[in-house]
C-alpha cells in the first residue's frame, strides 16, 4: 500500500460494507489523480483543488463556484446516525435530501453512543470497520455531490474519545486534579490519534468553563474552579489533539457555567457576573487557550450574559474571539443556541431573526438535534429576500472551508490506513496510560495517624460496603468512551489483596431514598428496608479489621442537567458512615463523585478519606492500588470543598475581604453568626510522604513592565516513601489602581522525589501574568509592589518575596 492512498483497495472495502451508488462511484473513481482530486470533476485542476495554491486563494476560489444552496449547506450540523441521520451509510434517498449539496460537519456519526440505543451500531467496532464506514460516508460527498466539498466529522471527547471502546480517561474534574500538564499533553495525543484513525476531524474538547458554582451539576466536567489551572491544562489539551493534524473545538463560549442560583435545564441564562470579573476569570481561559494554541473550533453556548445572547452576539464572536484573541477557526452553536433567541431569550420576533442575528454576529455553524433542514431552508429565504447580506454568508462560509483545508480534507480526505485502526486505537500503552493518569487524579483529603496506606499483614478481614462499592456507571458517561469493562472498586481490592487477606461486601444503602432530593430539605424516616441495609453492614463490620467504605454521587446525580440543591451525601449514606464509625472500627471513606461536597460530620470523625472523582474503568485497581500504598496519592484539589451551600459562592480567586471571616473582622466586626473558612481549599492535598520547600530566589528585587520574572525554589521529600508534590506559585498585587484578588496562581509543577531526594524548580513570571484591567477597562501591568508565595495549597504557602515593578 502506498504512503497515500490505494484506491482499490479502499473501494473494496467500500464496496464490501455498503453499496450505494455503486455505478455512480465506480465512474466517479475517475476523479482521483496523482497529488490532486477532481471535487468538481470538470476534468481539470481547479485552484481549489491545487495543493501547491495557498489557503486564502483556493478558498475564494472554491467559494466563487458555490452557489447559496452550496454555501448554506456549510453552515449546518448534521447530527449522526441514532440522533437524526436514520441510515448507518449512504443511500440513493440521500440525492432527495437537504445535504445533496453538502453539508459542514457530520457529529457522532456511528460512535456507538451507551446511553442511546438508537445510535447502536455494528460499525463502531471493530475500529477498522468504523474507519471504512466513515470514509464510505466522505466519499458520498465527495463523489455524488456537484463540487465534492468533504465533510468535518466531529465527535465529543472531554475524557477520552466518545466512541466505543476507545481509551477512557477520569473526569475532566479528575484531570484537573492531577495539576501534572505533560500527562494531559499526552492524553490529548491519545484523544487526537484515536480520532484521526477512526475517521473523526474535530474533537469538541476541552471544555474550558470554570466550576465556581459547585452545585451545578457540570462540574464534573470541568478542570478546576480557577481560570489559570484551566488555561494551562486547556492549551496542552488543544496541542496535543491538534498535534494529530484534526481539530480541537473549545467549550462553552462564553460564561456558561454560572447558572443563576445554581440552576440548570431552561433556567442556564442571567449568570451574575461583572465585566471584570468575566474578563479576568470567564475568558481568561478561552483567551489564553486561543493565543497560546490555536484552536480551530469554538462552541458557542446558548446563555446570554448582561441582557445578550452569546450565540448572537457580534461582541462575543467577532469582537473579542476574531478581533482581540485572533481565533482563526469556524464556530459552532450548542445544541438549540440558535433557537433560544427566538424561543427562550425573546430577543427575535421569529426563528428567521434568530437566523440572522446570529450569522451577523458570526456563527459560522448551526447544530441542534433536529434536521439541518430547519436551519438551511429558512436561511435560504432570509438571504433571498434580502435580510441577510450574502457577503456575510460569504465570510461566514469561507471561515468554515478554511479550517477543511487547513485540516487537509482536500487533499487527503480518506483514513490513510483503515486497518491500523485496530492495532493503533486503545493500545496497551494507551491503557497503561489511562491507569496513571487515573493514579495521578487521587487526591487524599485526610489520613489520621497514618492509617493509610492499609498493610496487608495488619488487616486479614475488610468490609467493603457503600453503594459505589459495586457499582459501574460512573466510569462511562455522555461525552466519553463507552462499552469499555469496569472494574468495580470491590473487584480491585479483591484483585489486589488475593488470597491474604478476607474481603466482605455489604452494600449498606444505596445512592438515594425514596424521597430524594426533598429529603435533604426534609428527612423522611427510614425504611425498614433501609434500616435492615444498614444493619446487615453493620453486622459485617463486627467480625472485621478496617471498614472501606465507598460513597458519594452517581451518573444519575451528577453531570449535564443535573444540579443538587445541596452538596450533602446524598440519601442514607451519611447514616451509613455514623453506623460503621459507631462500631469503632477504622474506616476509610472513599469517595465517588463529580463535585465538592459539604462532608463536615465525616471530615470530623472518619479517619481517611480518599478522593477519586468519576474514575476511568479502571477505577477499582487504582483505588485499591492507591489505599495500599502501590500509588501514593498525589493529586491536589482543582476546587474548592465548602463547608456548607450557605457560604457559595466560596472559590479562588476571590477579592479582598471577600471570604472573611468572624469574629473581629473589620472595623465592627464583633459577631458570630456563621461558619466561615473552606472544608479543604483549592490546591489541597495530601501524601503518604512529607515534604519541605525552601530556597525561594528571584534573580532581582525591581522589573520593568516588560520583563519576564525568573522565581526559582527547591523542593525536598523529606519522608520515607517515593511522592509527587504540586509546588504551586501565588502571586499578589499589593497596590493597584482597581481592586484586585487576594492574589492568583501564577504557575504550578508536578515533581516526583524519591526519600530523600530534592529538585529544584523554575518558573518564569511574564509579563501578562501580573496584568489587570485597569480603569480605562486595558489590560496593563501598573508599577507597584508585588509579592511571590510558594506553597503546596492556596492556604499553605510557607515561602514569600516580594519584588516592584518600576516605571
Amino acid at each position: 500500500m502506498t504512503k497515500r492512498y490505494n484506491w482499490n483497495f479502499l473501494f473494496i472495502i467500500s464496496f464490501f460494507f455498503v453499496l450505494p451508488a455503486a455505478t455512480s462511484a465506480q465512474n466517479n473513481r475517475k476523479i482521483y489523480h496523482k497529488n490532486w482530486i477532481d471535487f468538481n470533476k470538470n476534468g481539470k485542476m481547479d485552484v481549489y483543488e491545487d495543493q501547491t495554491v495557498s489557503i486564502d486563494k483556493r478558498v475564494a476560489d472554491l467559494l466563487s463556484q458555490m452557489n447559496v444552496e452550496e454555501k448554506t449547506c456549510q453552515m449546518a450540523t448534521l447530527y449522526g446516525f441514532g440522533r437524526v441521520l436514520k441510515d448507518e451509510q449512504p443511500t440513493a434517498s440521500w440525492k432527495d435530501e437537504i445535504w445533496k449539496d453538502g453539508i459542514a460537519n457530520i457529529d457522532e456519526m456511528l460512535n456507538g453512543l451507551v446511553n442511546n440505543p438508537k445510535a447502536k451500531t455494528p460499525y463502531s467496532y471493530p475500529f477498522s470497520k468504523h474507519a471504512t464506514a466513515i470514509d464510505n460516508v466522505q466519499r458520498w460527498f465527495i463523489e455524488e455531490t456537484r463540487l465534492g466539498i468533504p465533510v468535518d466529522f466531529t465527535n465529543e471527547g472531554i475524557h477520552g474519545l466518545n466512541h466505543e471502546k476507545a481509551t477512557p480517561l477520569p473526569a475532566p474534574i479528575g484531570i484537573g486534579s492531577t495539576w501534572n500538564k505533560n500527562l494531559v499533553n499526552q492524553a490529548g495525543k491519545i484523544v487526537g490519534r484515536e480520532a484521526k484513525l477512526l475517521g473523526y476531524t474535530n474533537v469538541y474538547a476541552p471544555i474550558l468553563d470554570l466550576a465556581r458554582d459547585p452545585r451545578w451539576g457540570r462540574v464534573v466536567e470541568c478542570y478546576s474552579e480557577d481560570p489559570f489551572l484551566v488555561a494551562s491544562l486547556g492549551i496542552q489539551m488543544v496541542q496535543g489533539i491538534q498535534s494529530n493534524h484534526i481539530a480541537s473545538t473549545l467549550k462553552h463560549y462564553a460564561v456558561y457555567s454560572v447558572p443563576k442560583g445554581g440552576r440548570d435545564g431552561n433556567a442556564r441564562t442571567d449568570p451574575h457576573v461583572a465585566p471584570k470579573e468575566m474578563h479576568q476569570i470567564y475568558l481568561y481561559p478561552f483567551k489564553k487557550v486561543i493565543e497560546q494554541a490555536m484552536p480551530m473550533g469554538v462552541m458557542s453556548s446558548y446563555n446570554d450574559w448582561d441582557g445578550e445572547p452569546v450565540s448572537g452576539s457580534y461582541y462575543f464572536l467577532t469582537e473579542l474571539l476574531r478581533k482581540q484573541y485572533g481565533f482563526n477557526g469556524y464556530v459552532v452553536s450548542d445544541s438549540e443556541a440558535v433557537e433560544f433567541l427566538f424561543s427562550k431569550h425573546k430577543v427575535a420576533d421569529s426563528y428567521e431573526d434568530a437566523i440572522r442575528q446570529v450569522v451577523e454576529a458570526g456563527l459560522n455553524v448551526r447544530t441542534n438535534f433536529t434536521q439541518p433542514k430547519d436551519y438551511i431552508l429558512p436561511l435560504r429565504k432570509i438571504i433571498k429576500e434580502g435580510k441577510l447580506s450574502i457577503q456575510v454568508v460569504d465570510q461566514c462560509v469561507a471561515e468554515v472551508l478554511k479550517v477543511k483545508f487547513r485540516l487537509g480534507l482536500f487533499d487527503k480526505p480518506y483514513v490513510e490506513n483503515p486497518l491500523m485502526a485496530d492495532k493503533e486505537v486503545h493500545t496497551k500503552r494507551d491503557e497503561a496510560f489511562a491507569e496513571e493518569i487515573n493514579r495521578q487524579s487521587m487526591v487524599l483529603l485526610k489520613n489520621k495517624d497514618n492509617l493509610l496506606p492499609l498493610q496487608l499483614n495488619k488487616y486479614k478481614n475488610i468490609l467493603v460496603t457503600g453503594p459505589l462499592a459495586d457499582a459501574t456507571g460512573y466510569a462511562t458517561s455522555r461525552y466519553g468512551p463507552s462499552y469499555n469493562p469496569v472494574t468495580t472498586v470491590l473487584a480491585g481490592i479483591k484483585q489486589f489483596v488475593g488470597t491474604t487477606t478476607q474481603v466482605k461486601y455489604s452494600k449498606g444503602c444505596d445512592i438515594v431514598d425514596a424521597t430524594w432530593p426533598e429529603s435533604e430539605i426534609i428527612e423522611s424516616p427510614m425504611s425498614a428496608q433501609e434500616q435492615s441495609e444498614i444493619d446487615s453492614a453493620v453486622n459485617a463490620a463486627k467480625n472485621t479489621d478496617v471498614i472501606i467504605a465507598v460513597v458519594g454521587e452517581d451518573e444519575k446525580r451528577v453531570g449535564e442537567s443535573l444540579s443538587r440543591t445541596g452538596l450533602n451525601l446524598p440519601g442514607r449514606q451519611l447514616k451509613l458512615i455514623q453506623a460503621l464509625y459507631e462500631t469503632g472500627k477504622p474506616v476509610v471513606m472513599v469517595l465517588i463523585n463529580g463535585q465538592p461536597l459539604t462532608i463536615n460530620w465525616e471530615n470530623r470523625y472518619i479517619p481517611a478519606i480518599l478522593e477519586a472523582w468519576f474514575p476511568g474503568p479502571q477505577s477499582g485497581k487504582v483505588i485499591a492500588e492507591t489505599l495500599f500504598g502501590v500509588n501514593n496519592p498525589g493529586g491536589k484539589l482543582p476546587v474548592t470543598f465548602p463547608k456548607t451551600i450557605g457560604q457559595i459562592e466560596l472559590n479562588f480567586p476571590f477579592k479582598q475581604a471577600s471570604h472573611a471571616g468572624q469574629p473581629g473582622d473589620g472595623p465592627n466586626g464583633y459577631g458570630k453568626t456563621a461558619v466561615v473558612g473552606a472544608l479543604y481549599p483549592f490546591g489541597y492535598g495530601l501524601s503518604y510522604t512529607t515534604f519541605e520547600f525552601n530556597e525561594l530566589i528571584m534573580d532581582k528585587e525591581q522589573y520593568k513592565a516588560n520583563e519576564q520574572i525568573s522565581i526559582s525554589v527547591k523542593v525536598k521529600n523529606t519522608g520515607k516513601v517515593k511522592g509527587d508534590e504540586v509546588v504551586q506559585l501565588y502571586l499578589k498585587d499589593i497596590l493597584s489602581s482597581v481592586t484586585t484578588y487576594e492574589s492568583v496562581l501564577r504557575g504550578f509543577d508536578r515533581v516526583s522525589l524519591l526519600p530523600g531526594e530534592e529538585k529544584k524548580v523554575t518558573f518564569i513570571l511574564k509579563p501578562d501574568d501580573l496584568a489587570i484591567i485597569d480603569k480605562k477597562n486595558q489590560y496593563k501591568v501598573e508599577a507597584g509592589q508585588f509579592k511571590v508565595m510558594i506553597g503546596n495549597s492556596s492556604e499553605n504557602r510557607v515561602l514569600n518575596k516580594e519584588f516592584w515593578i518600576i516605571d
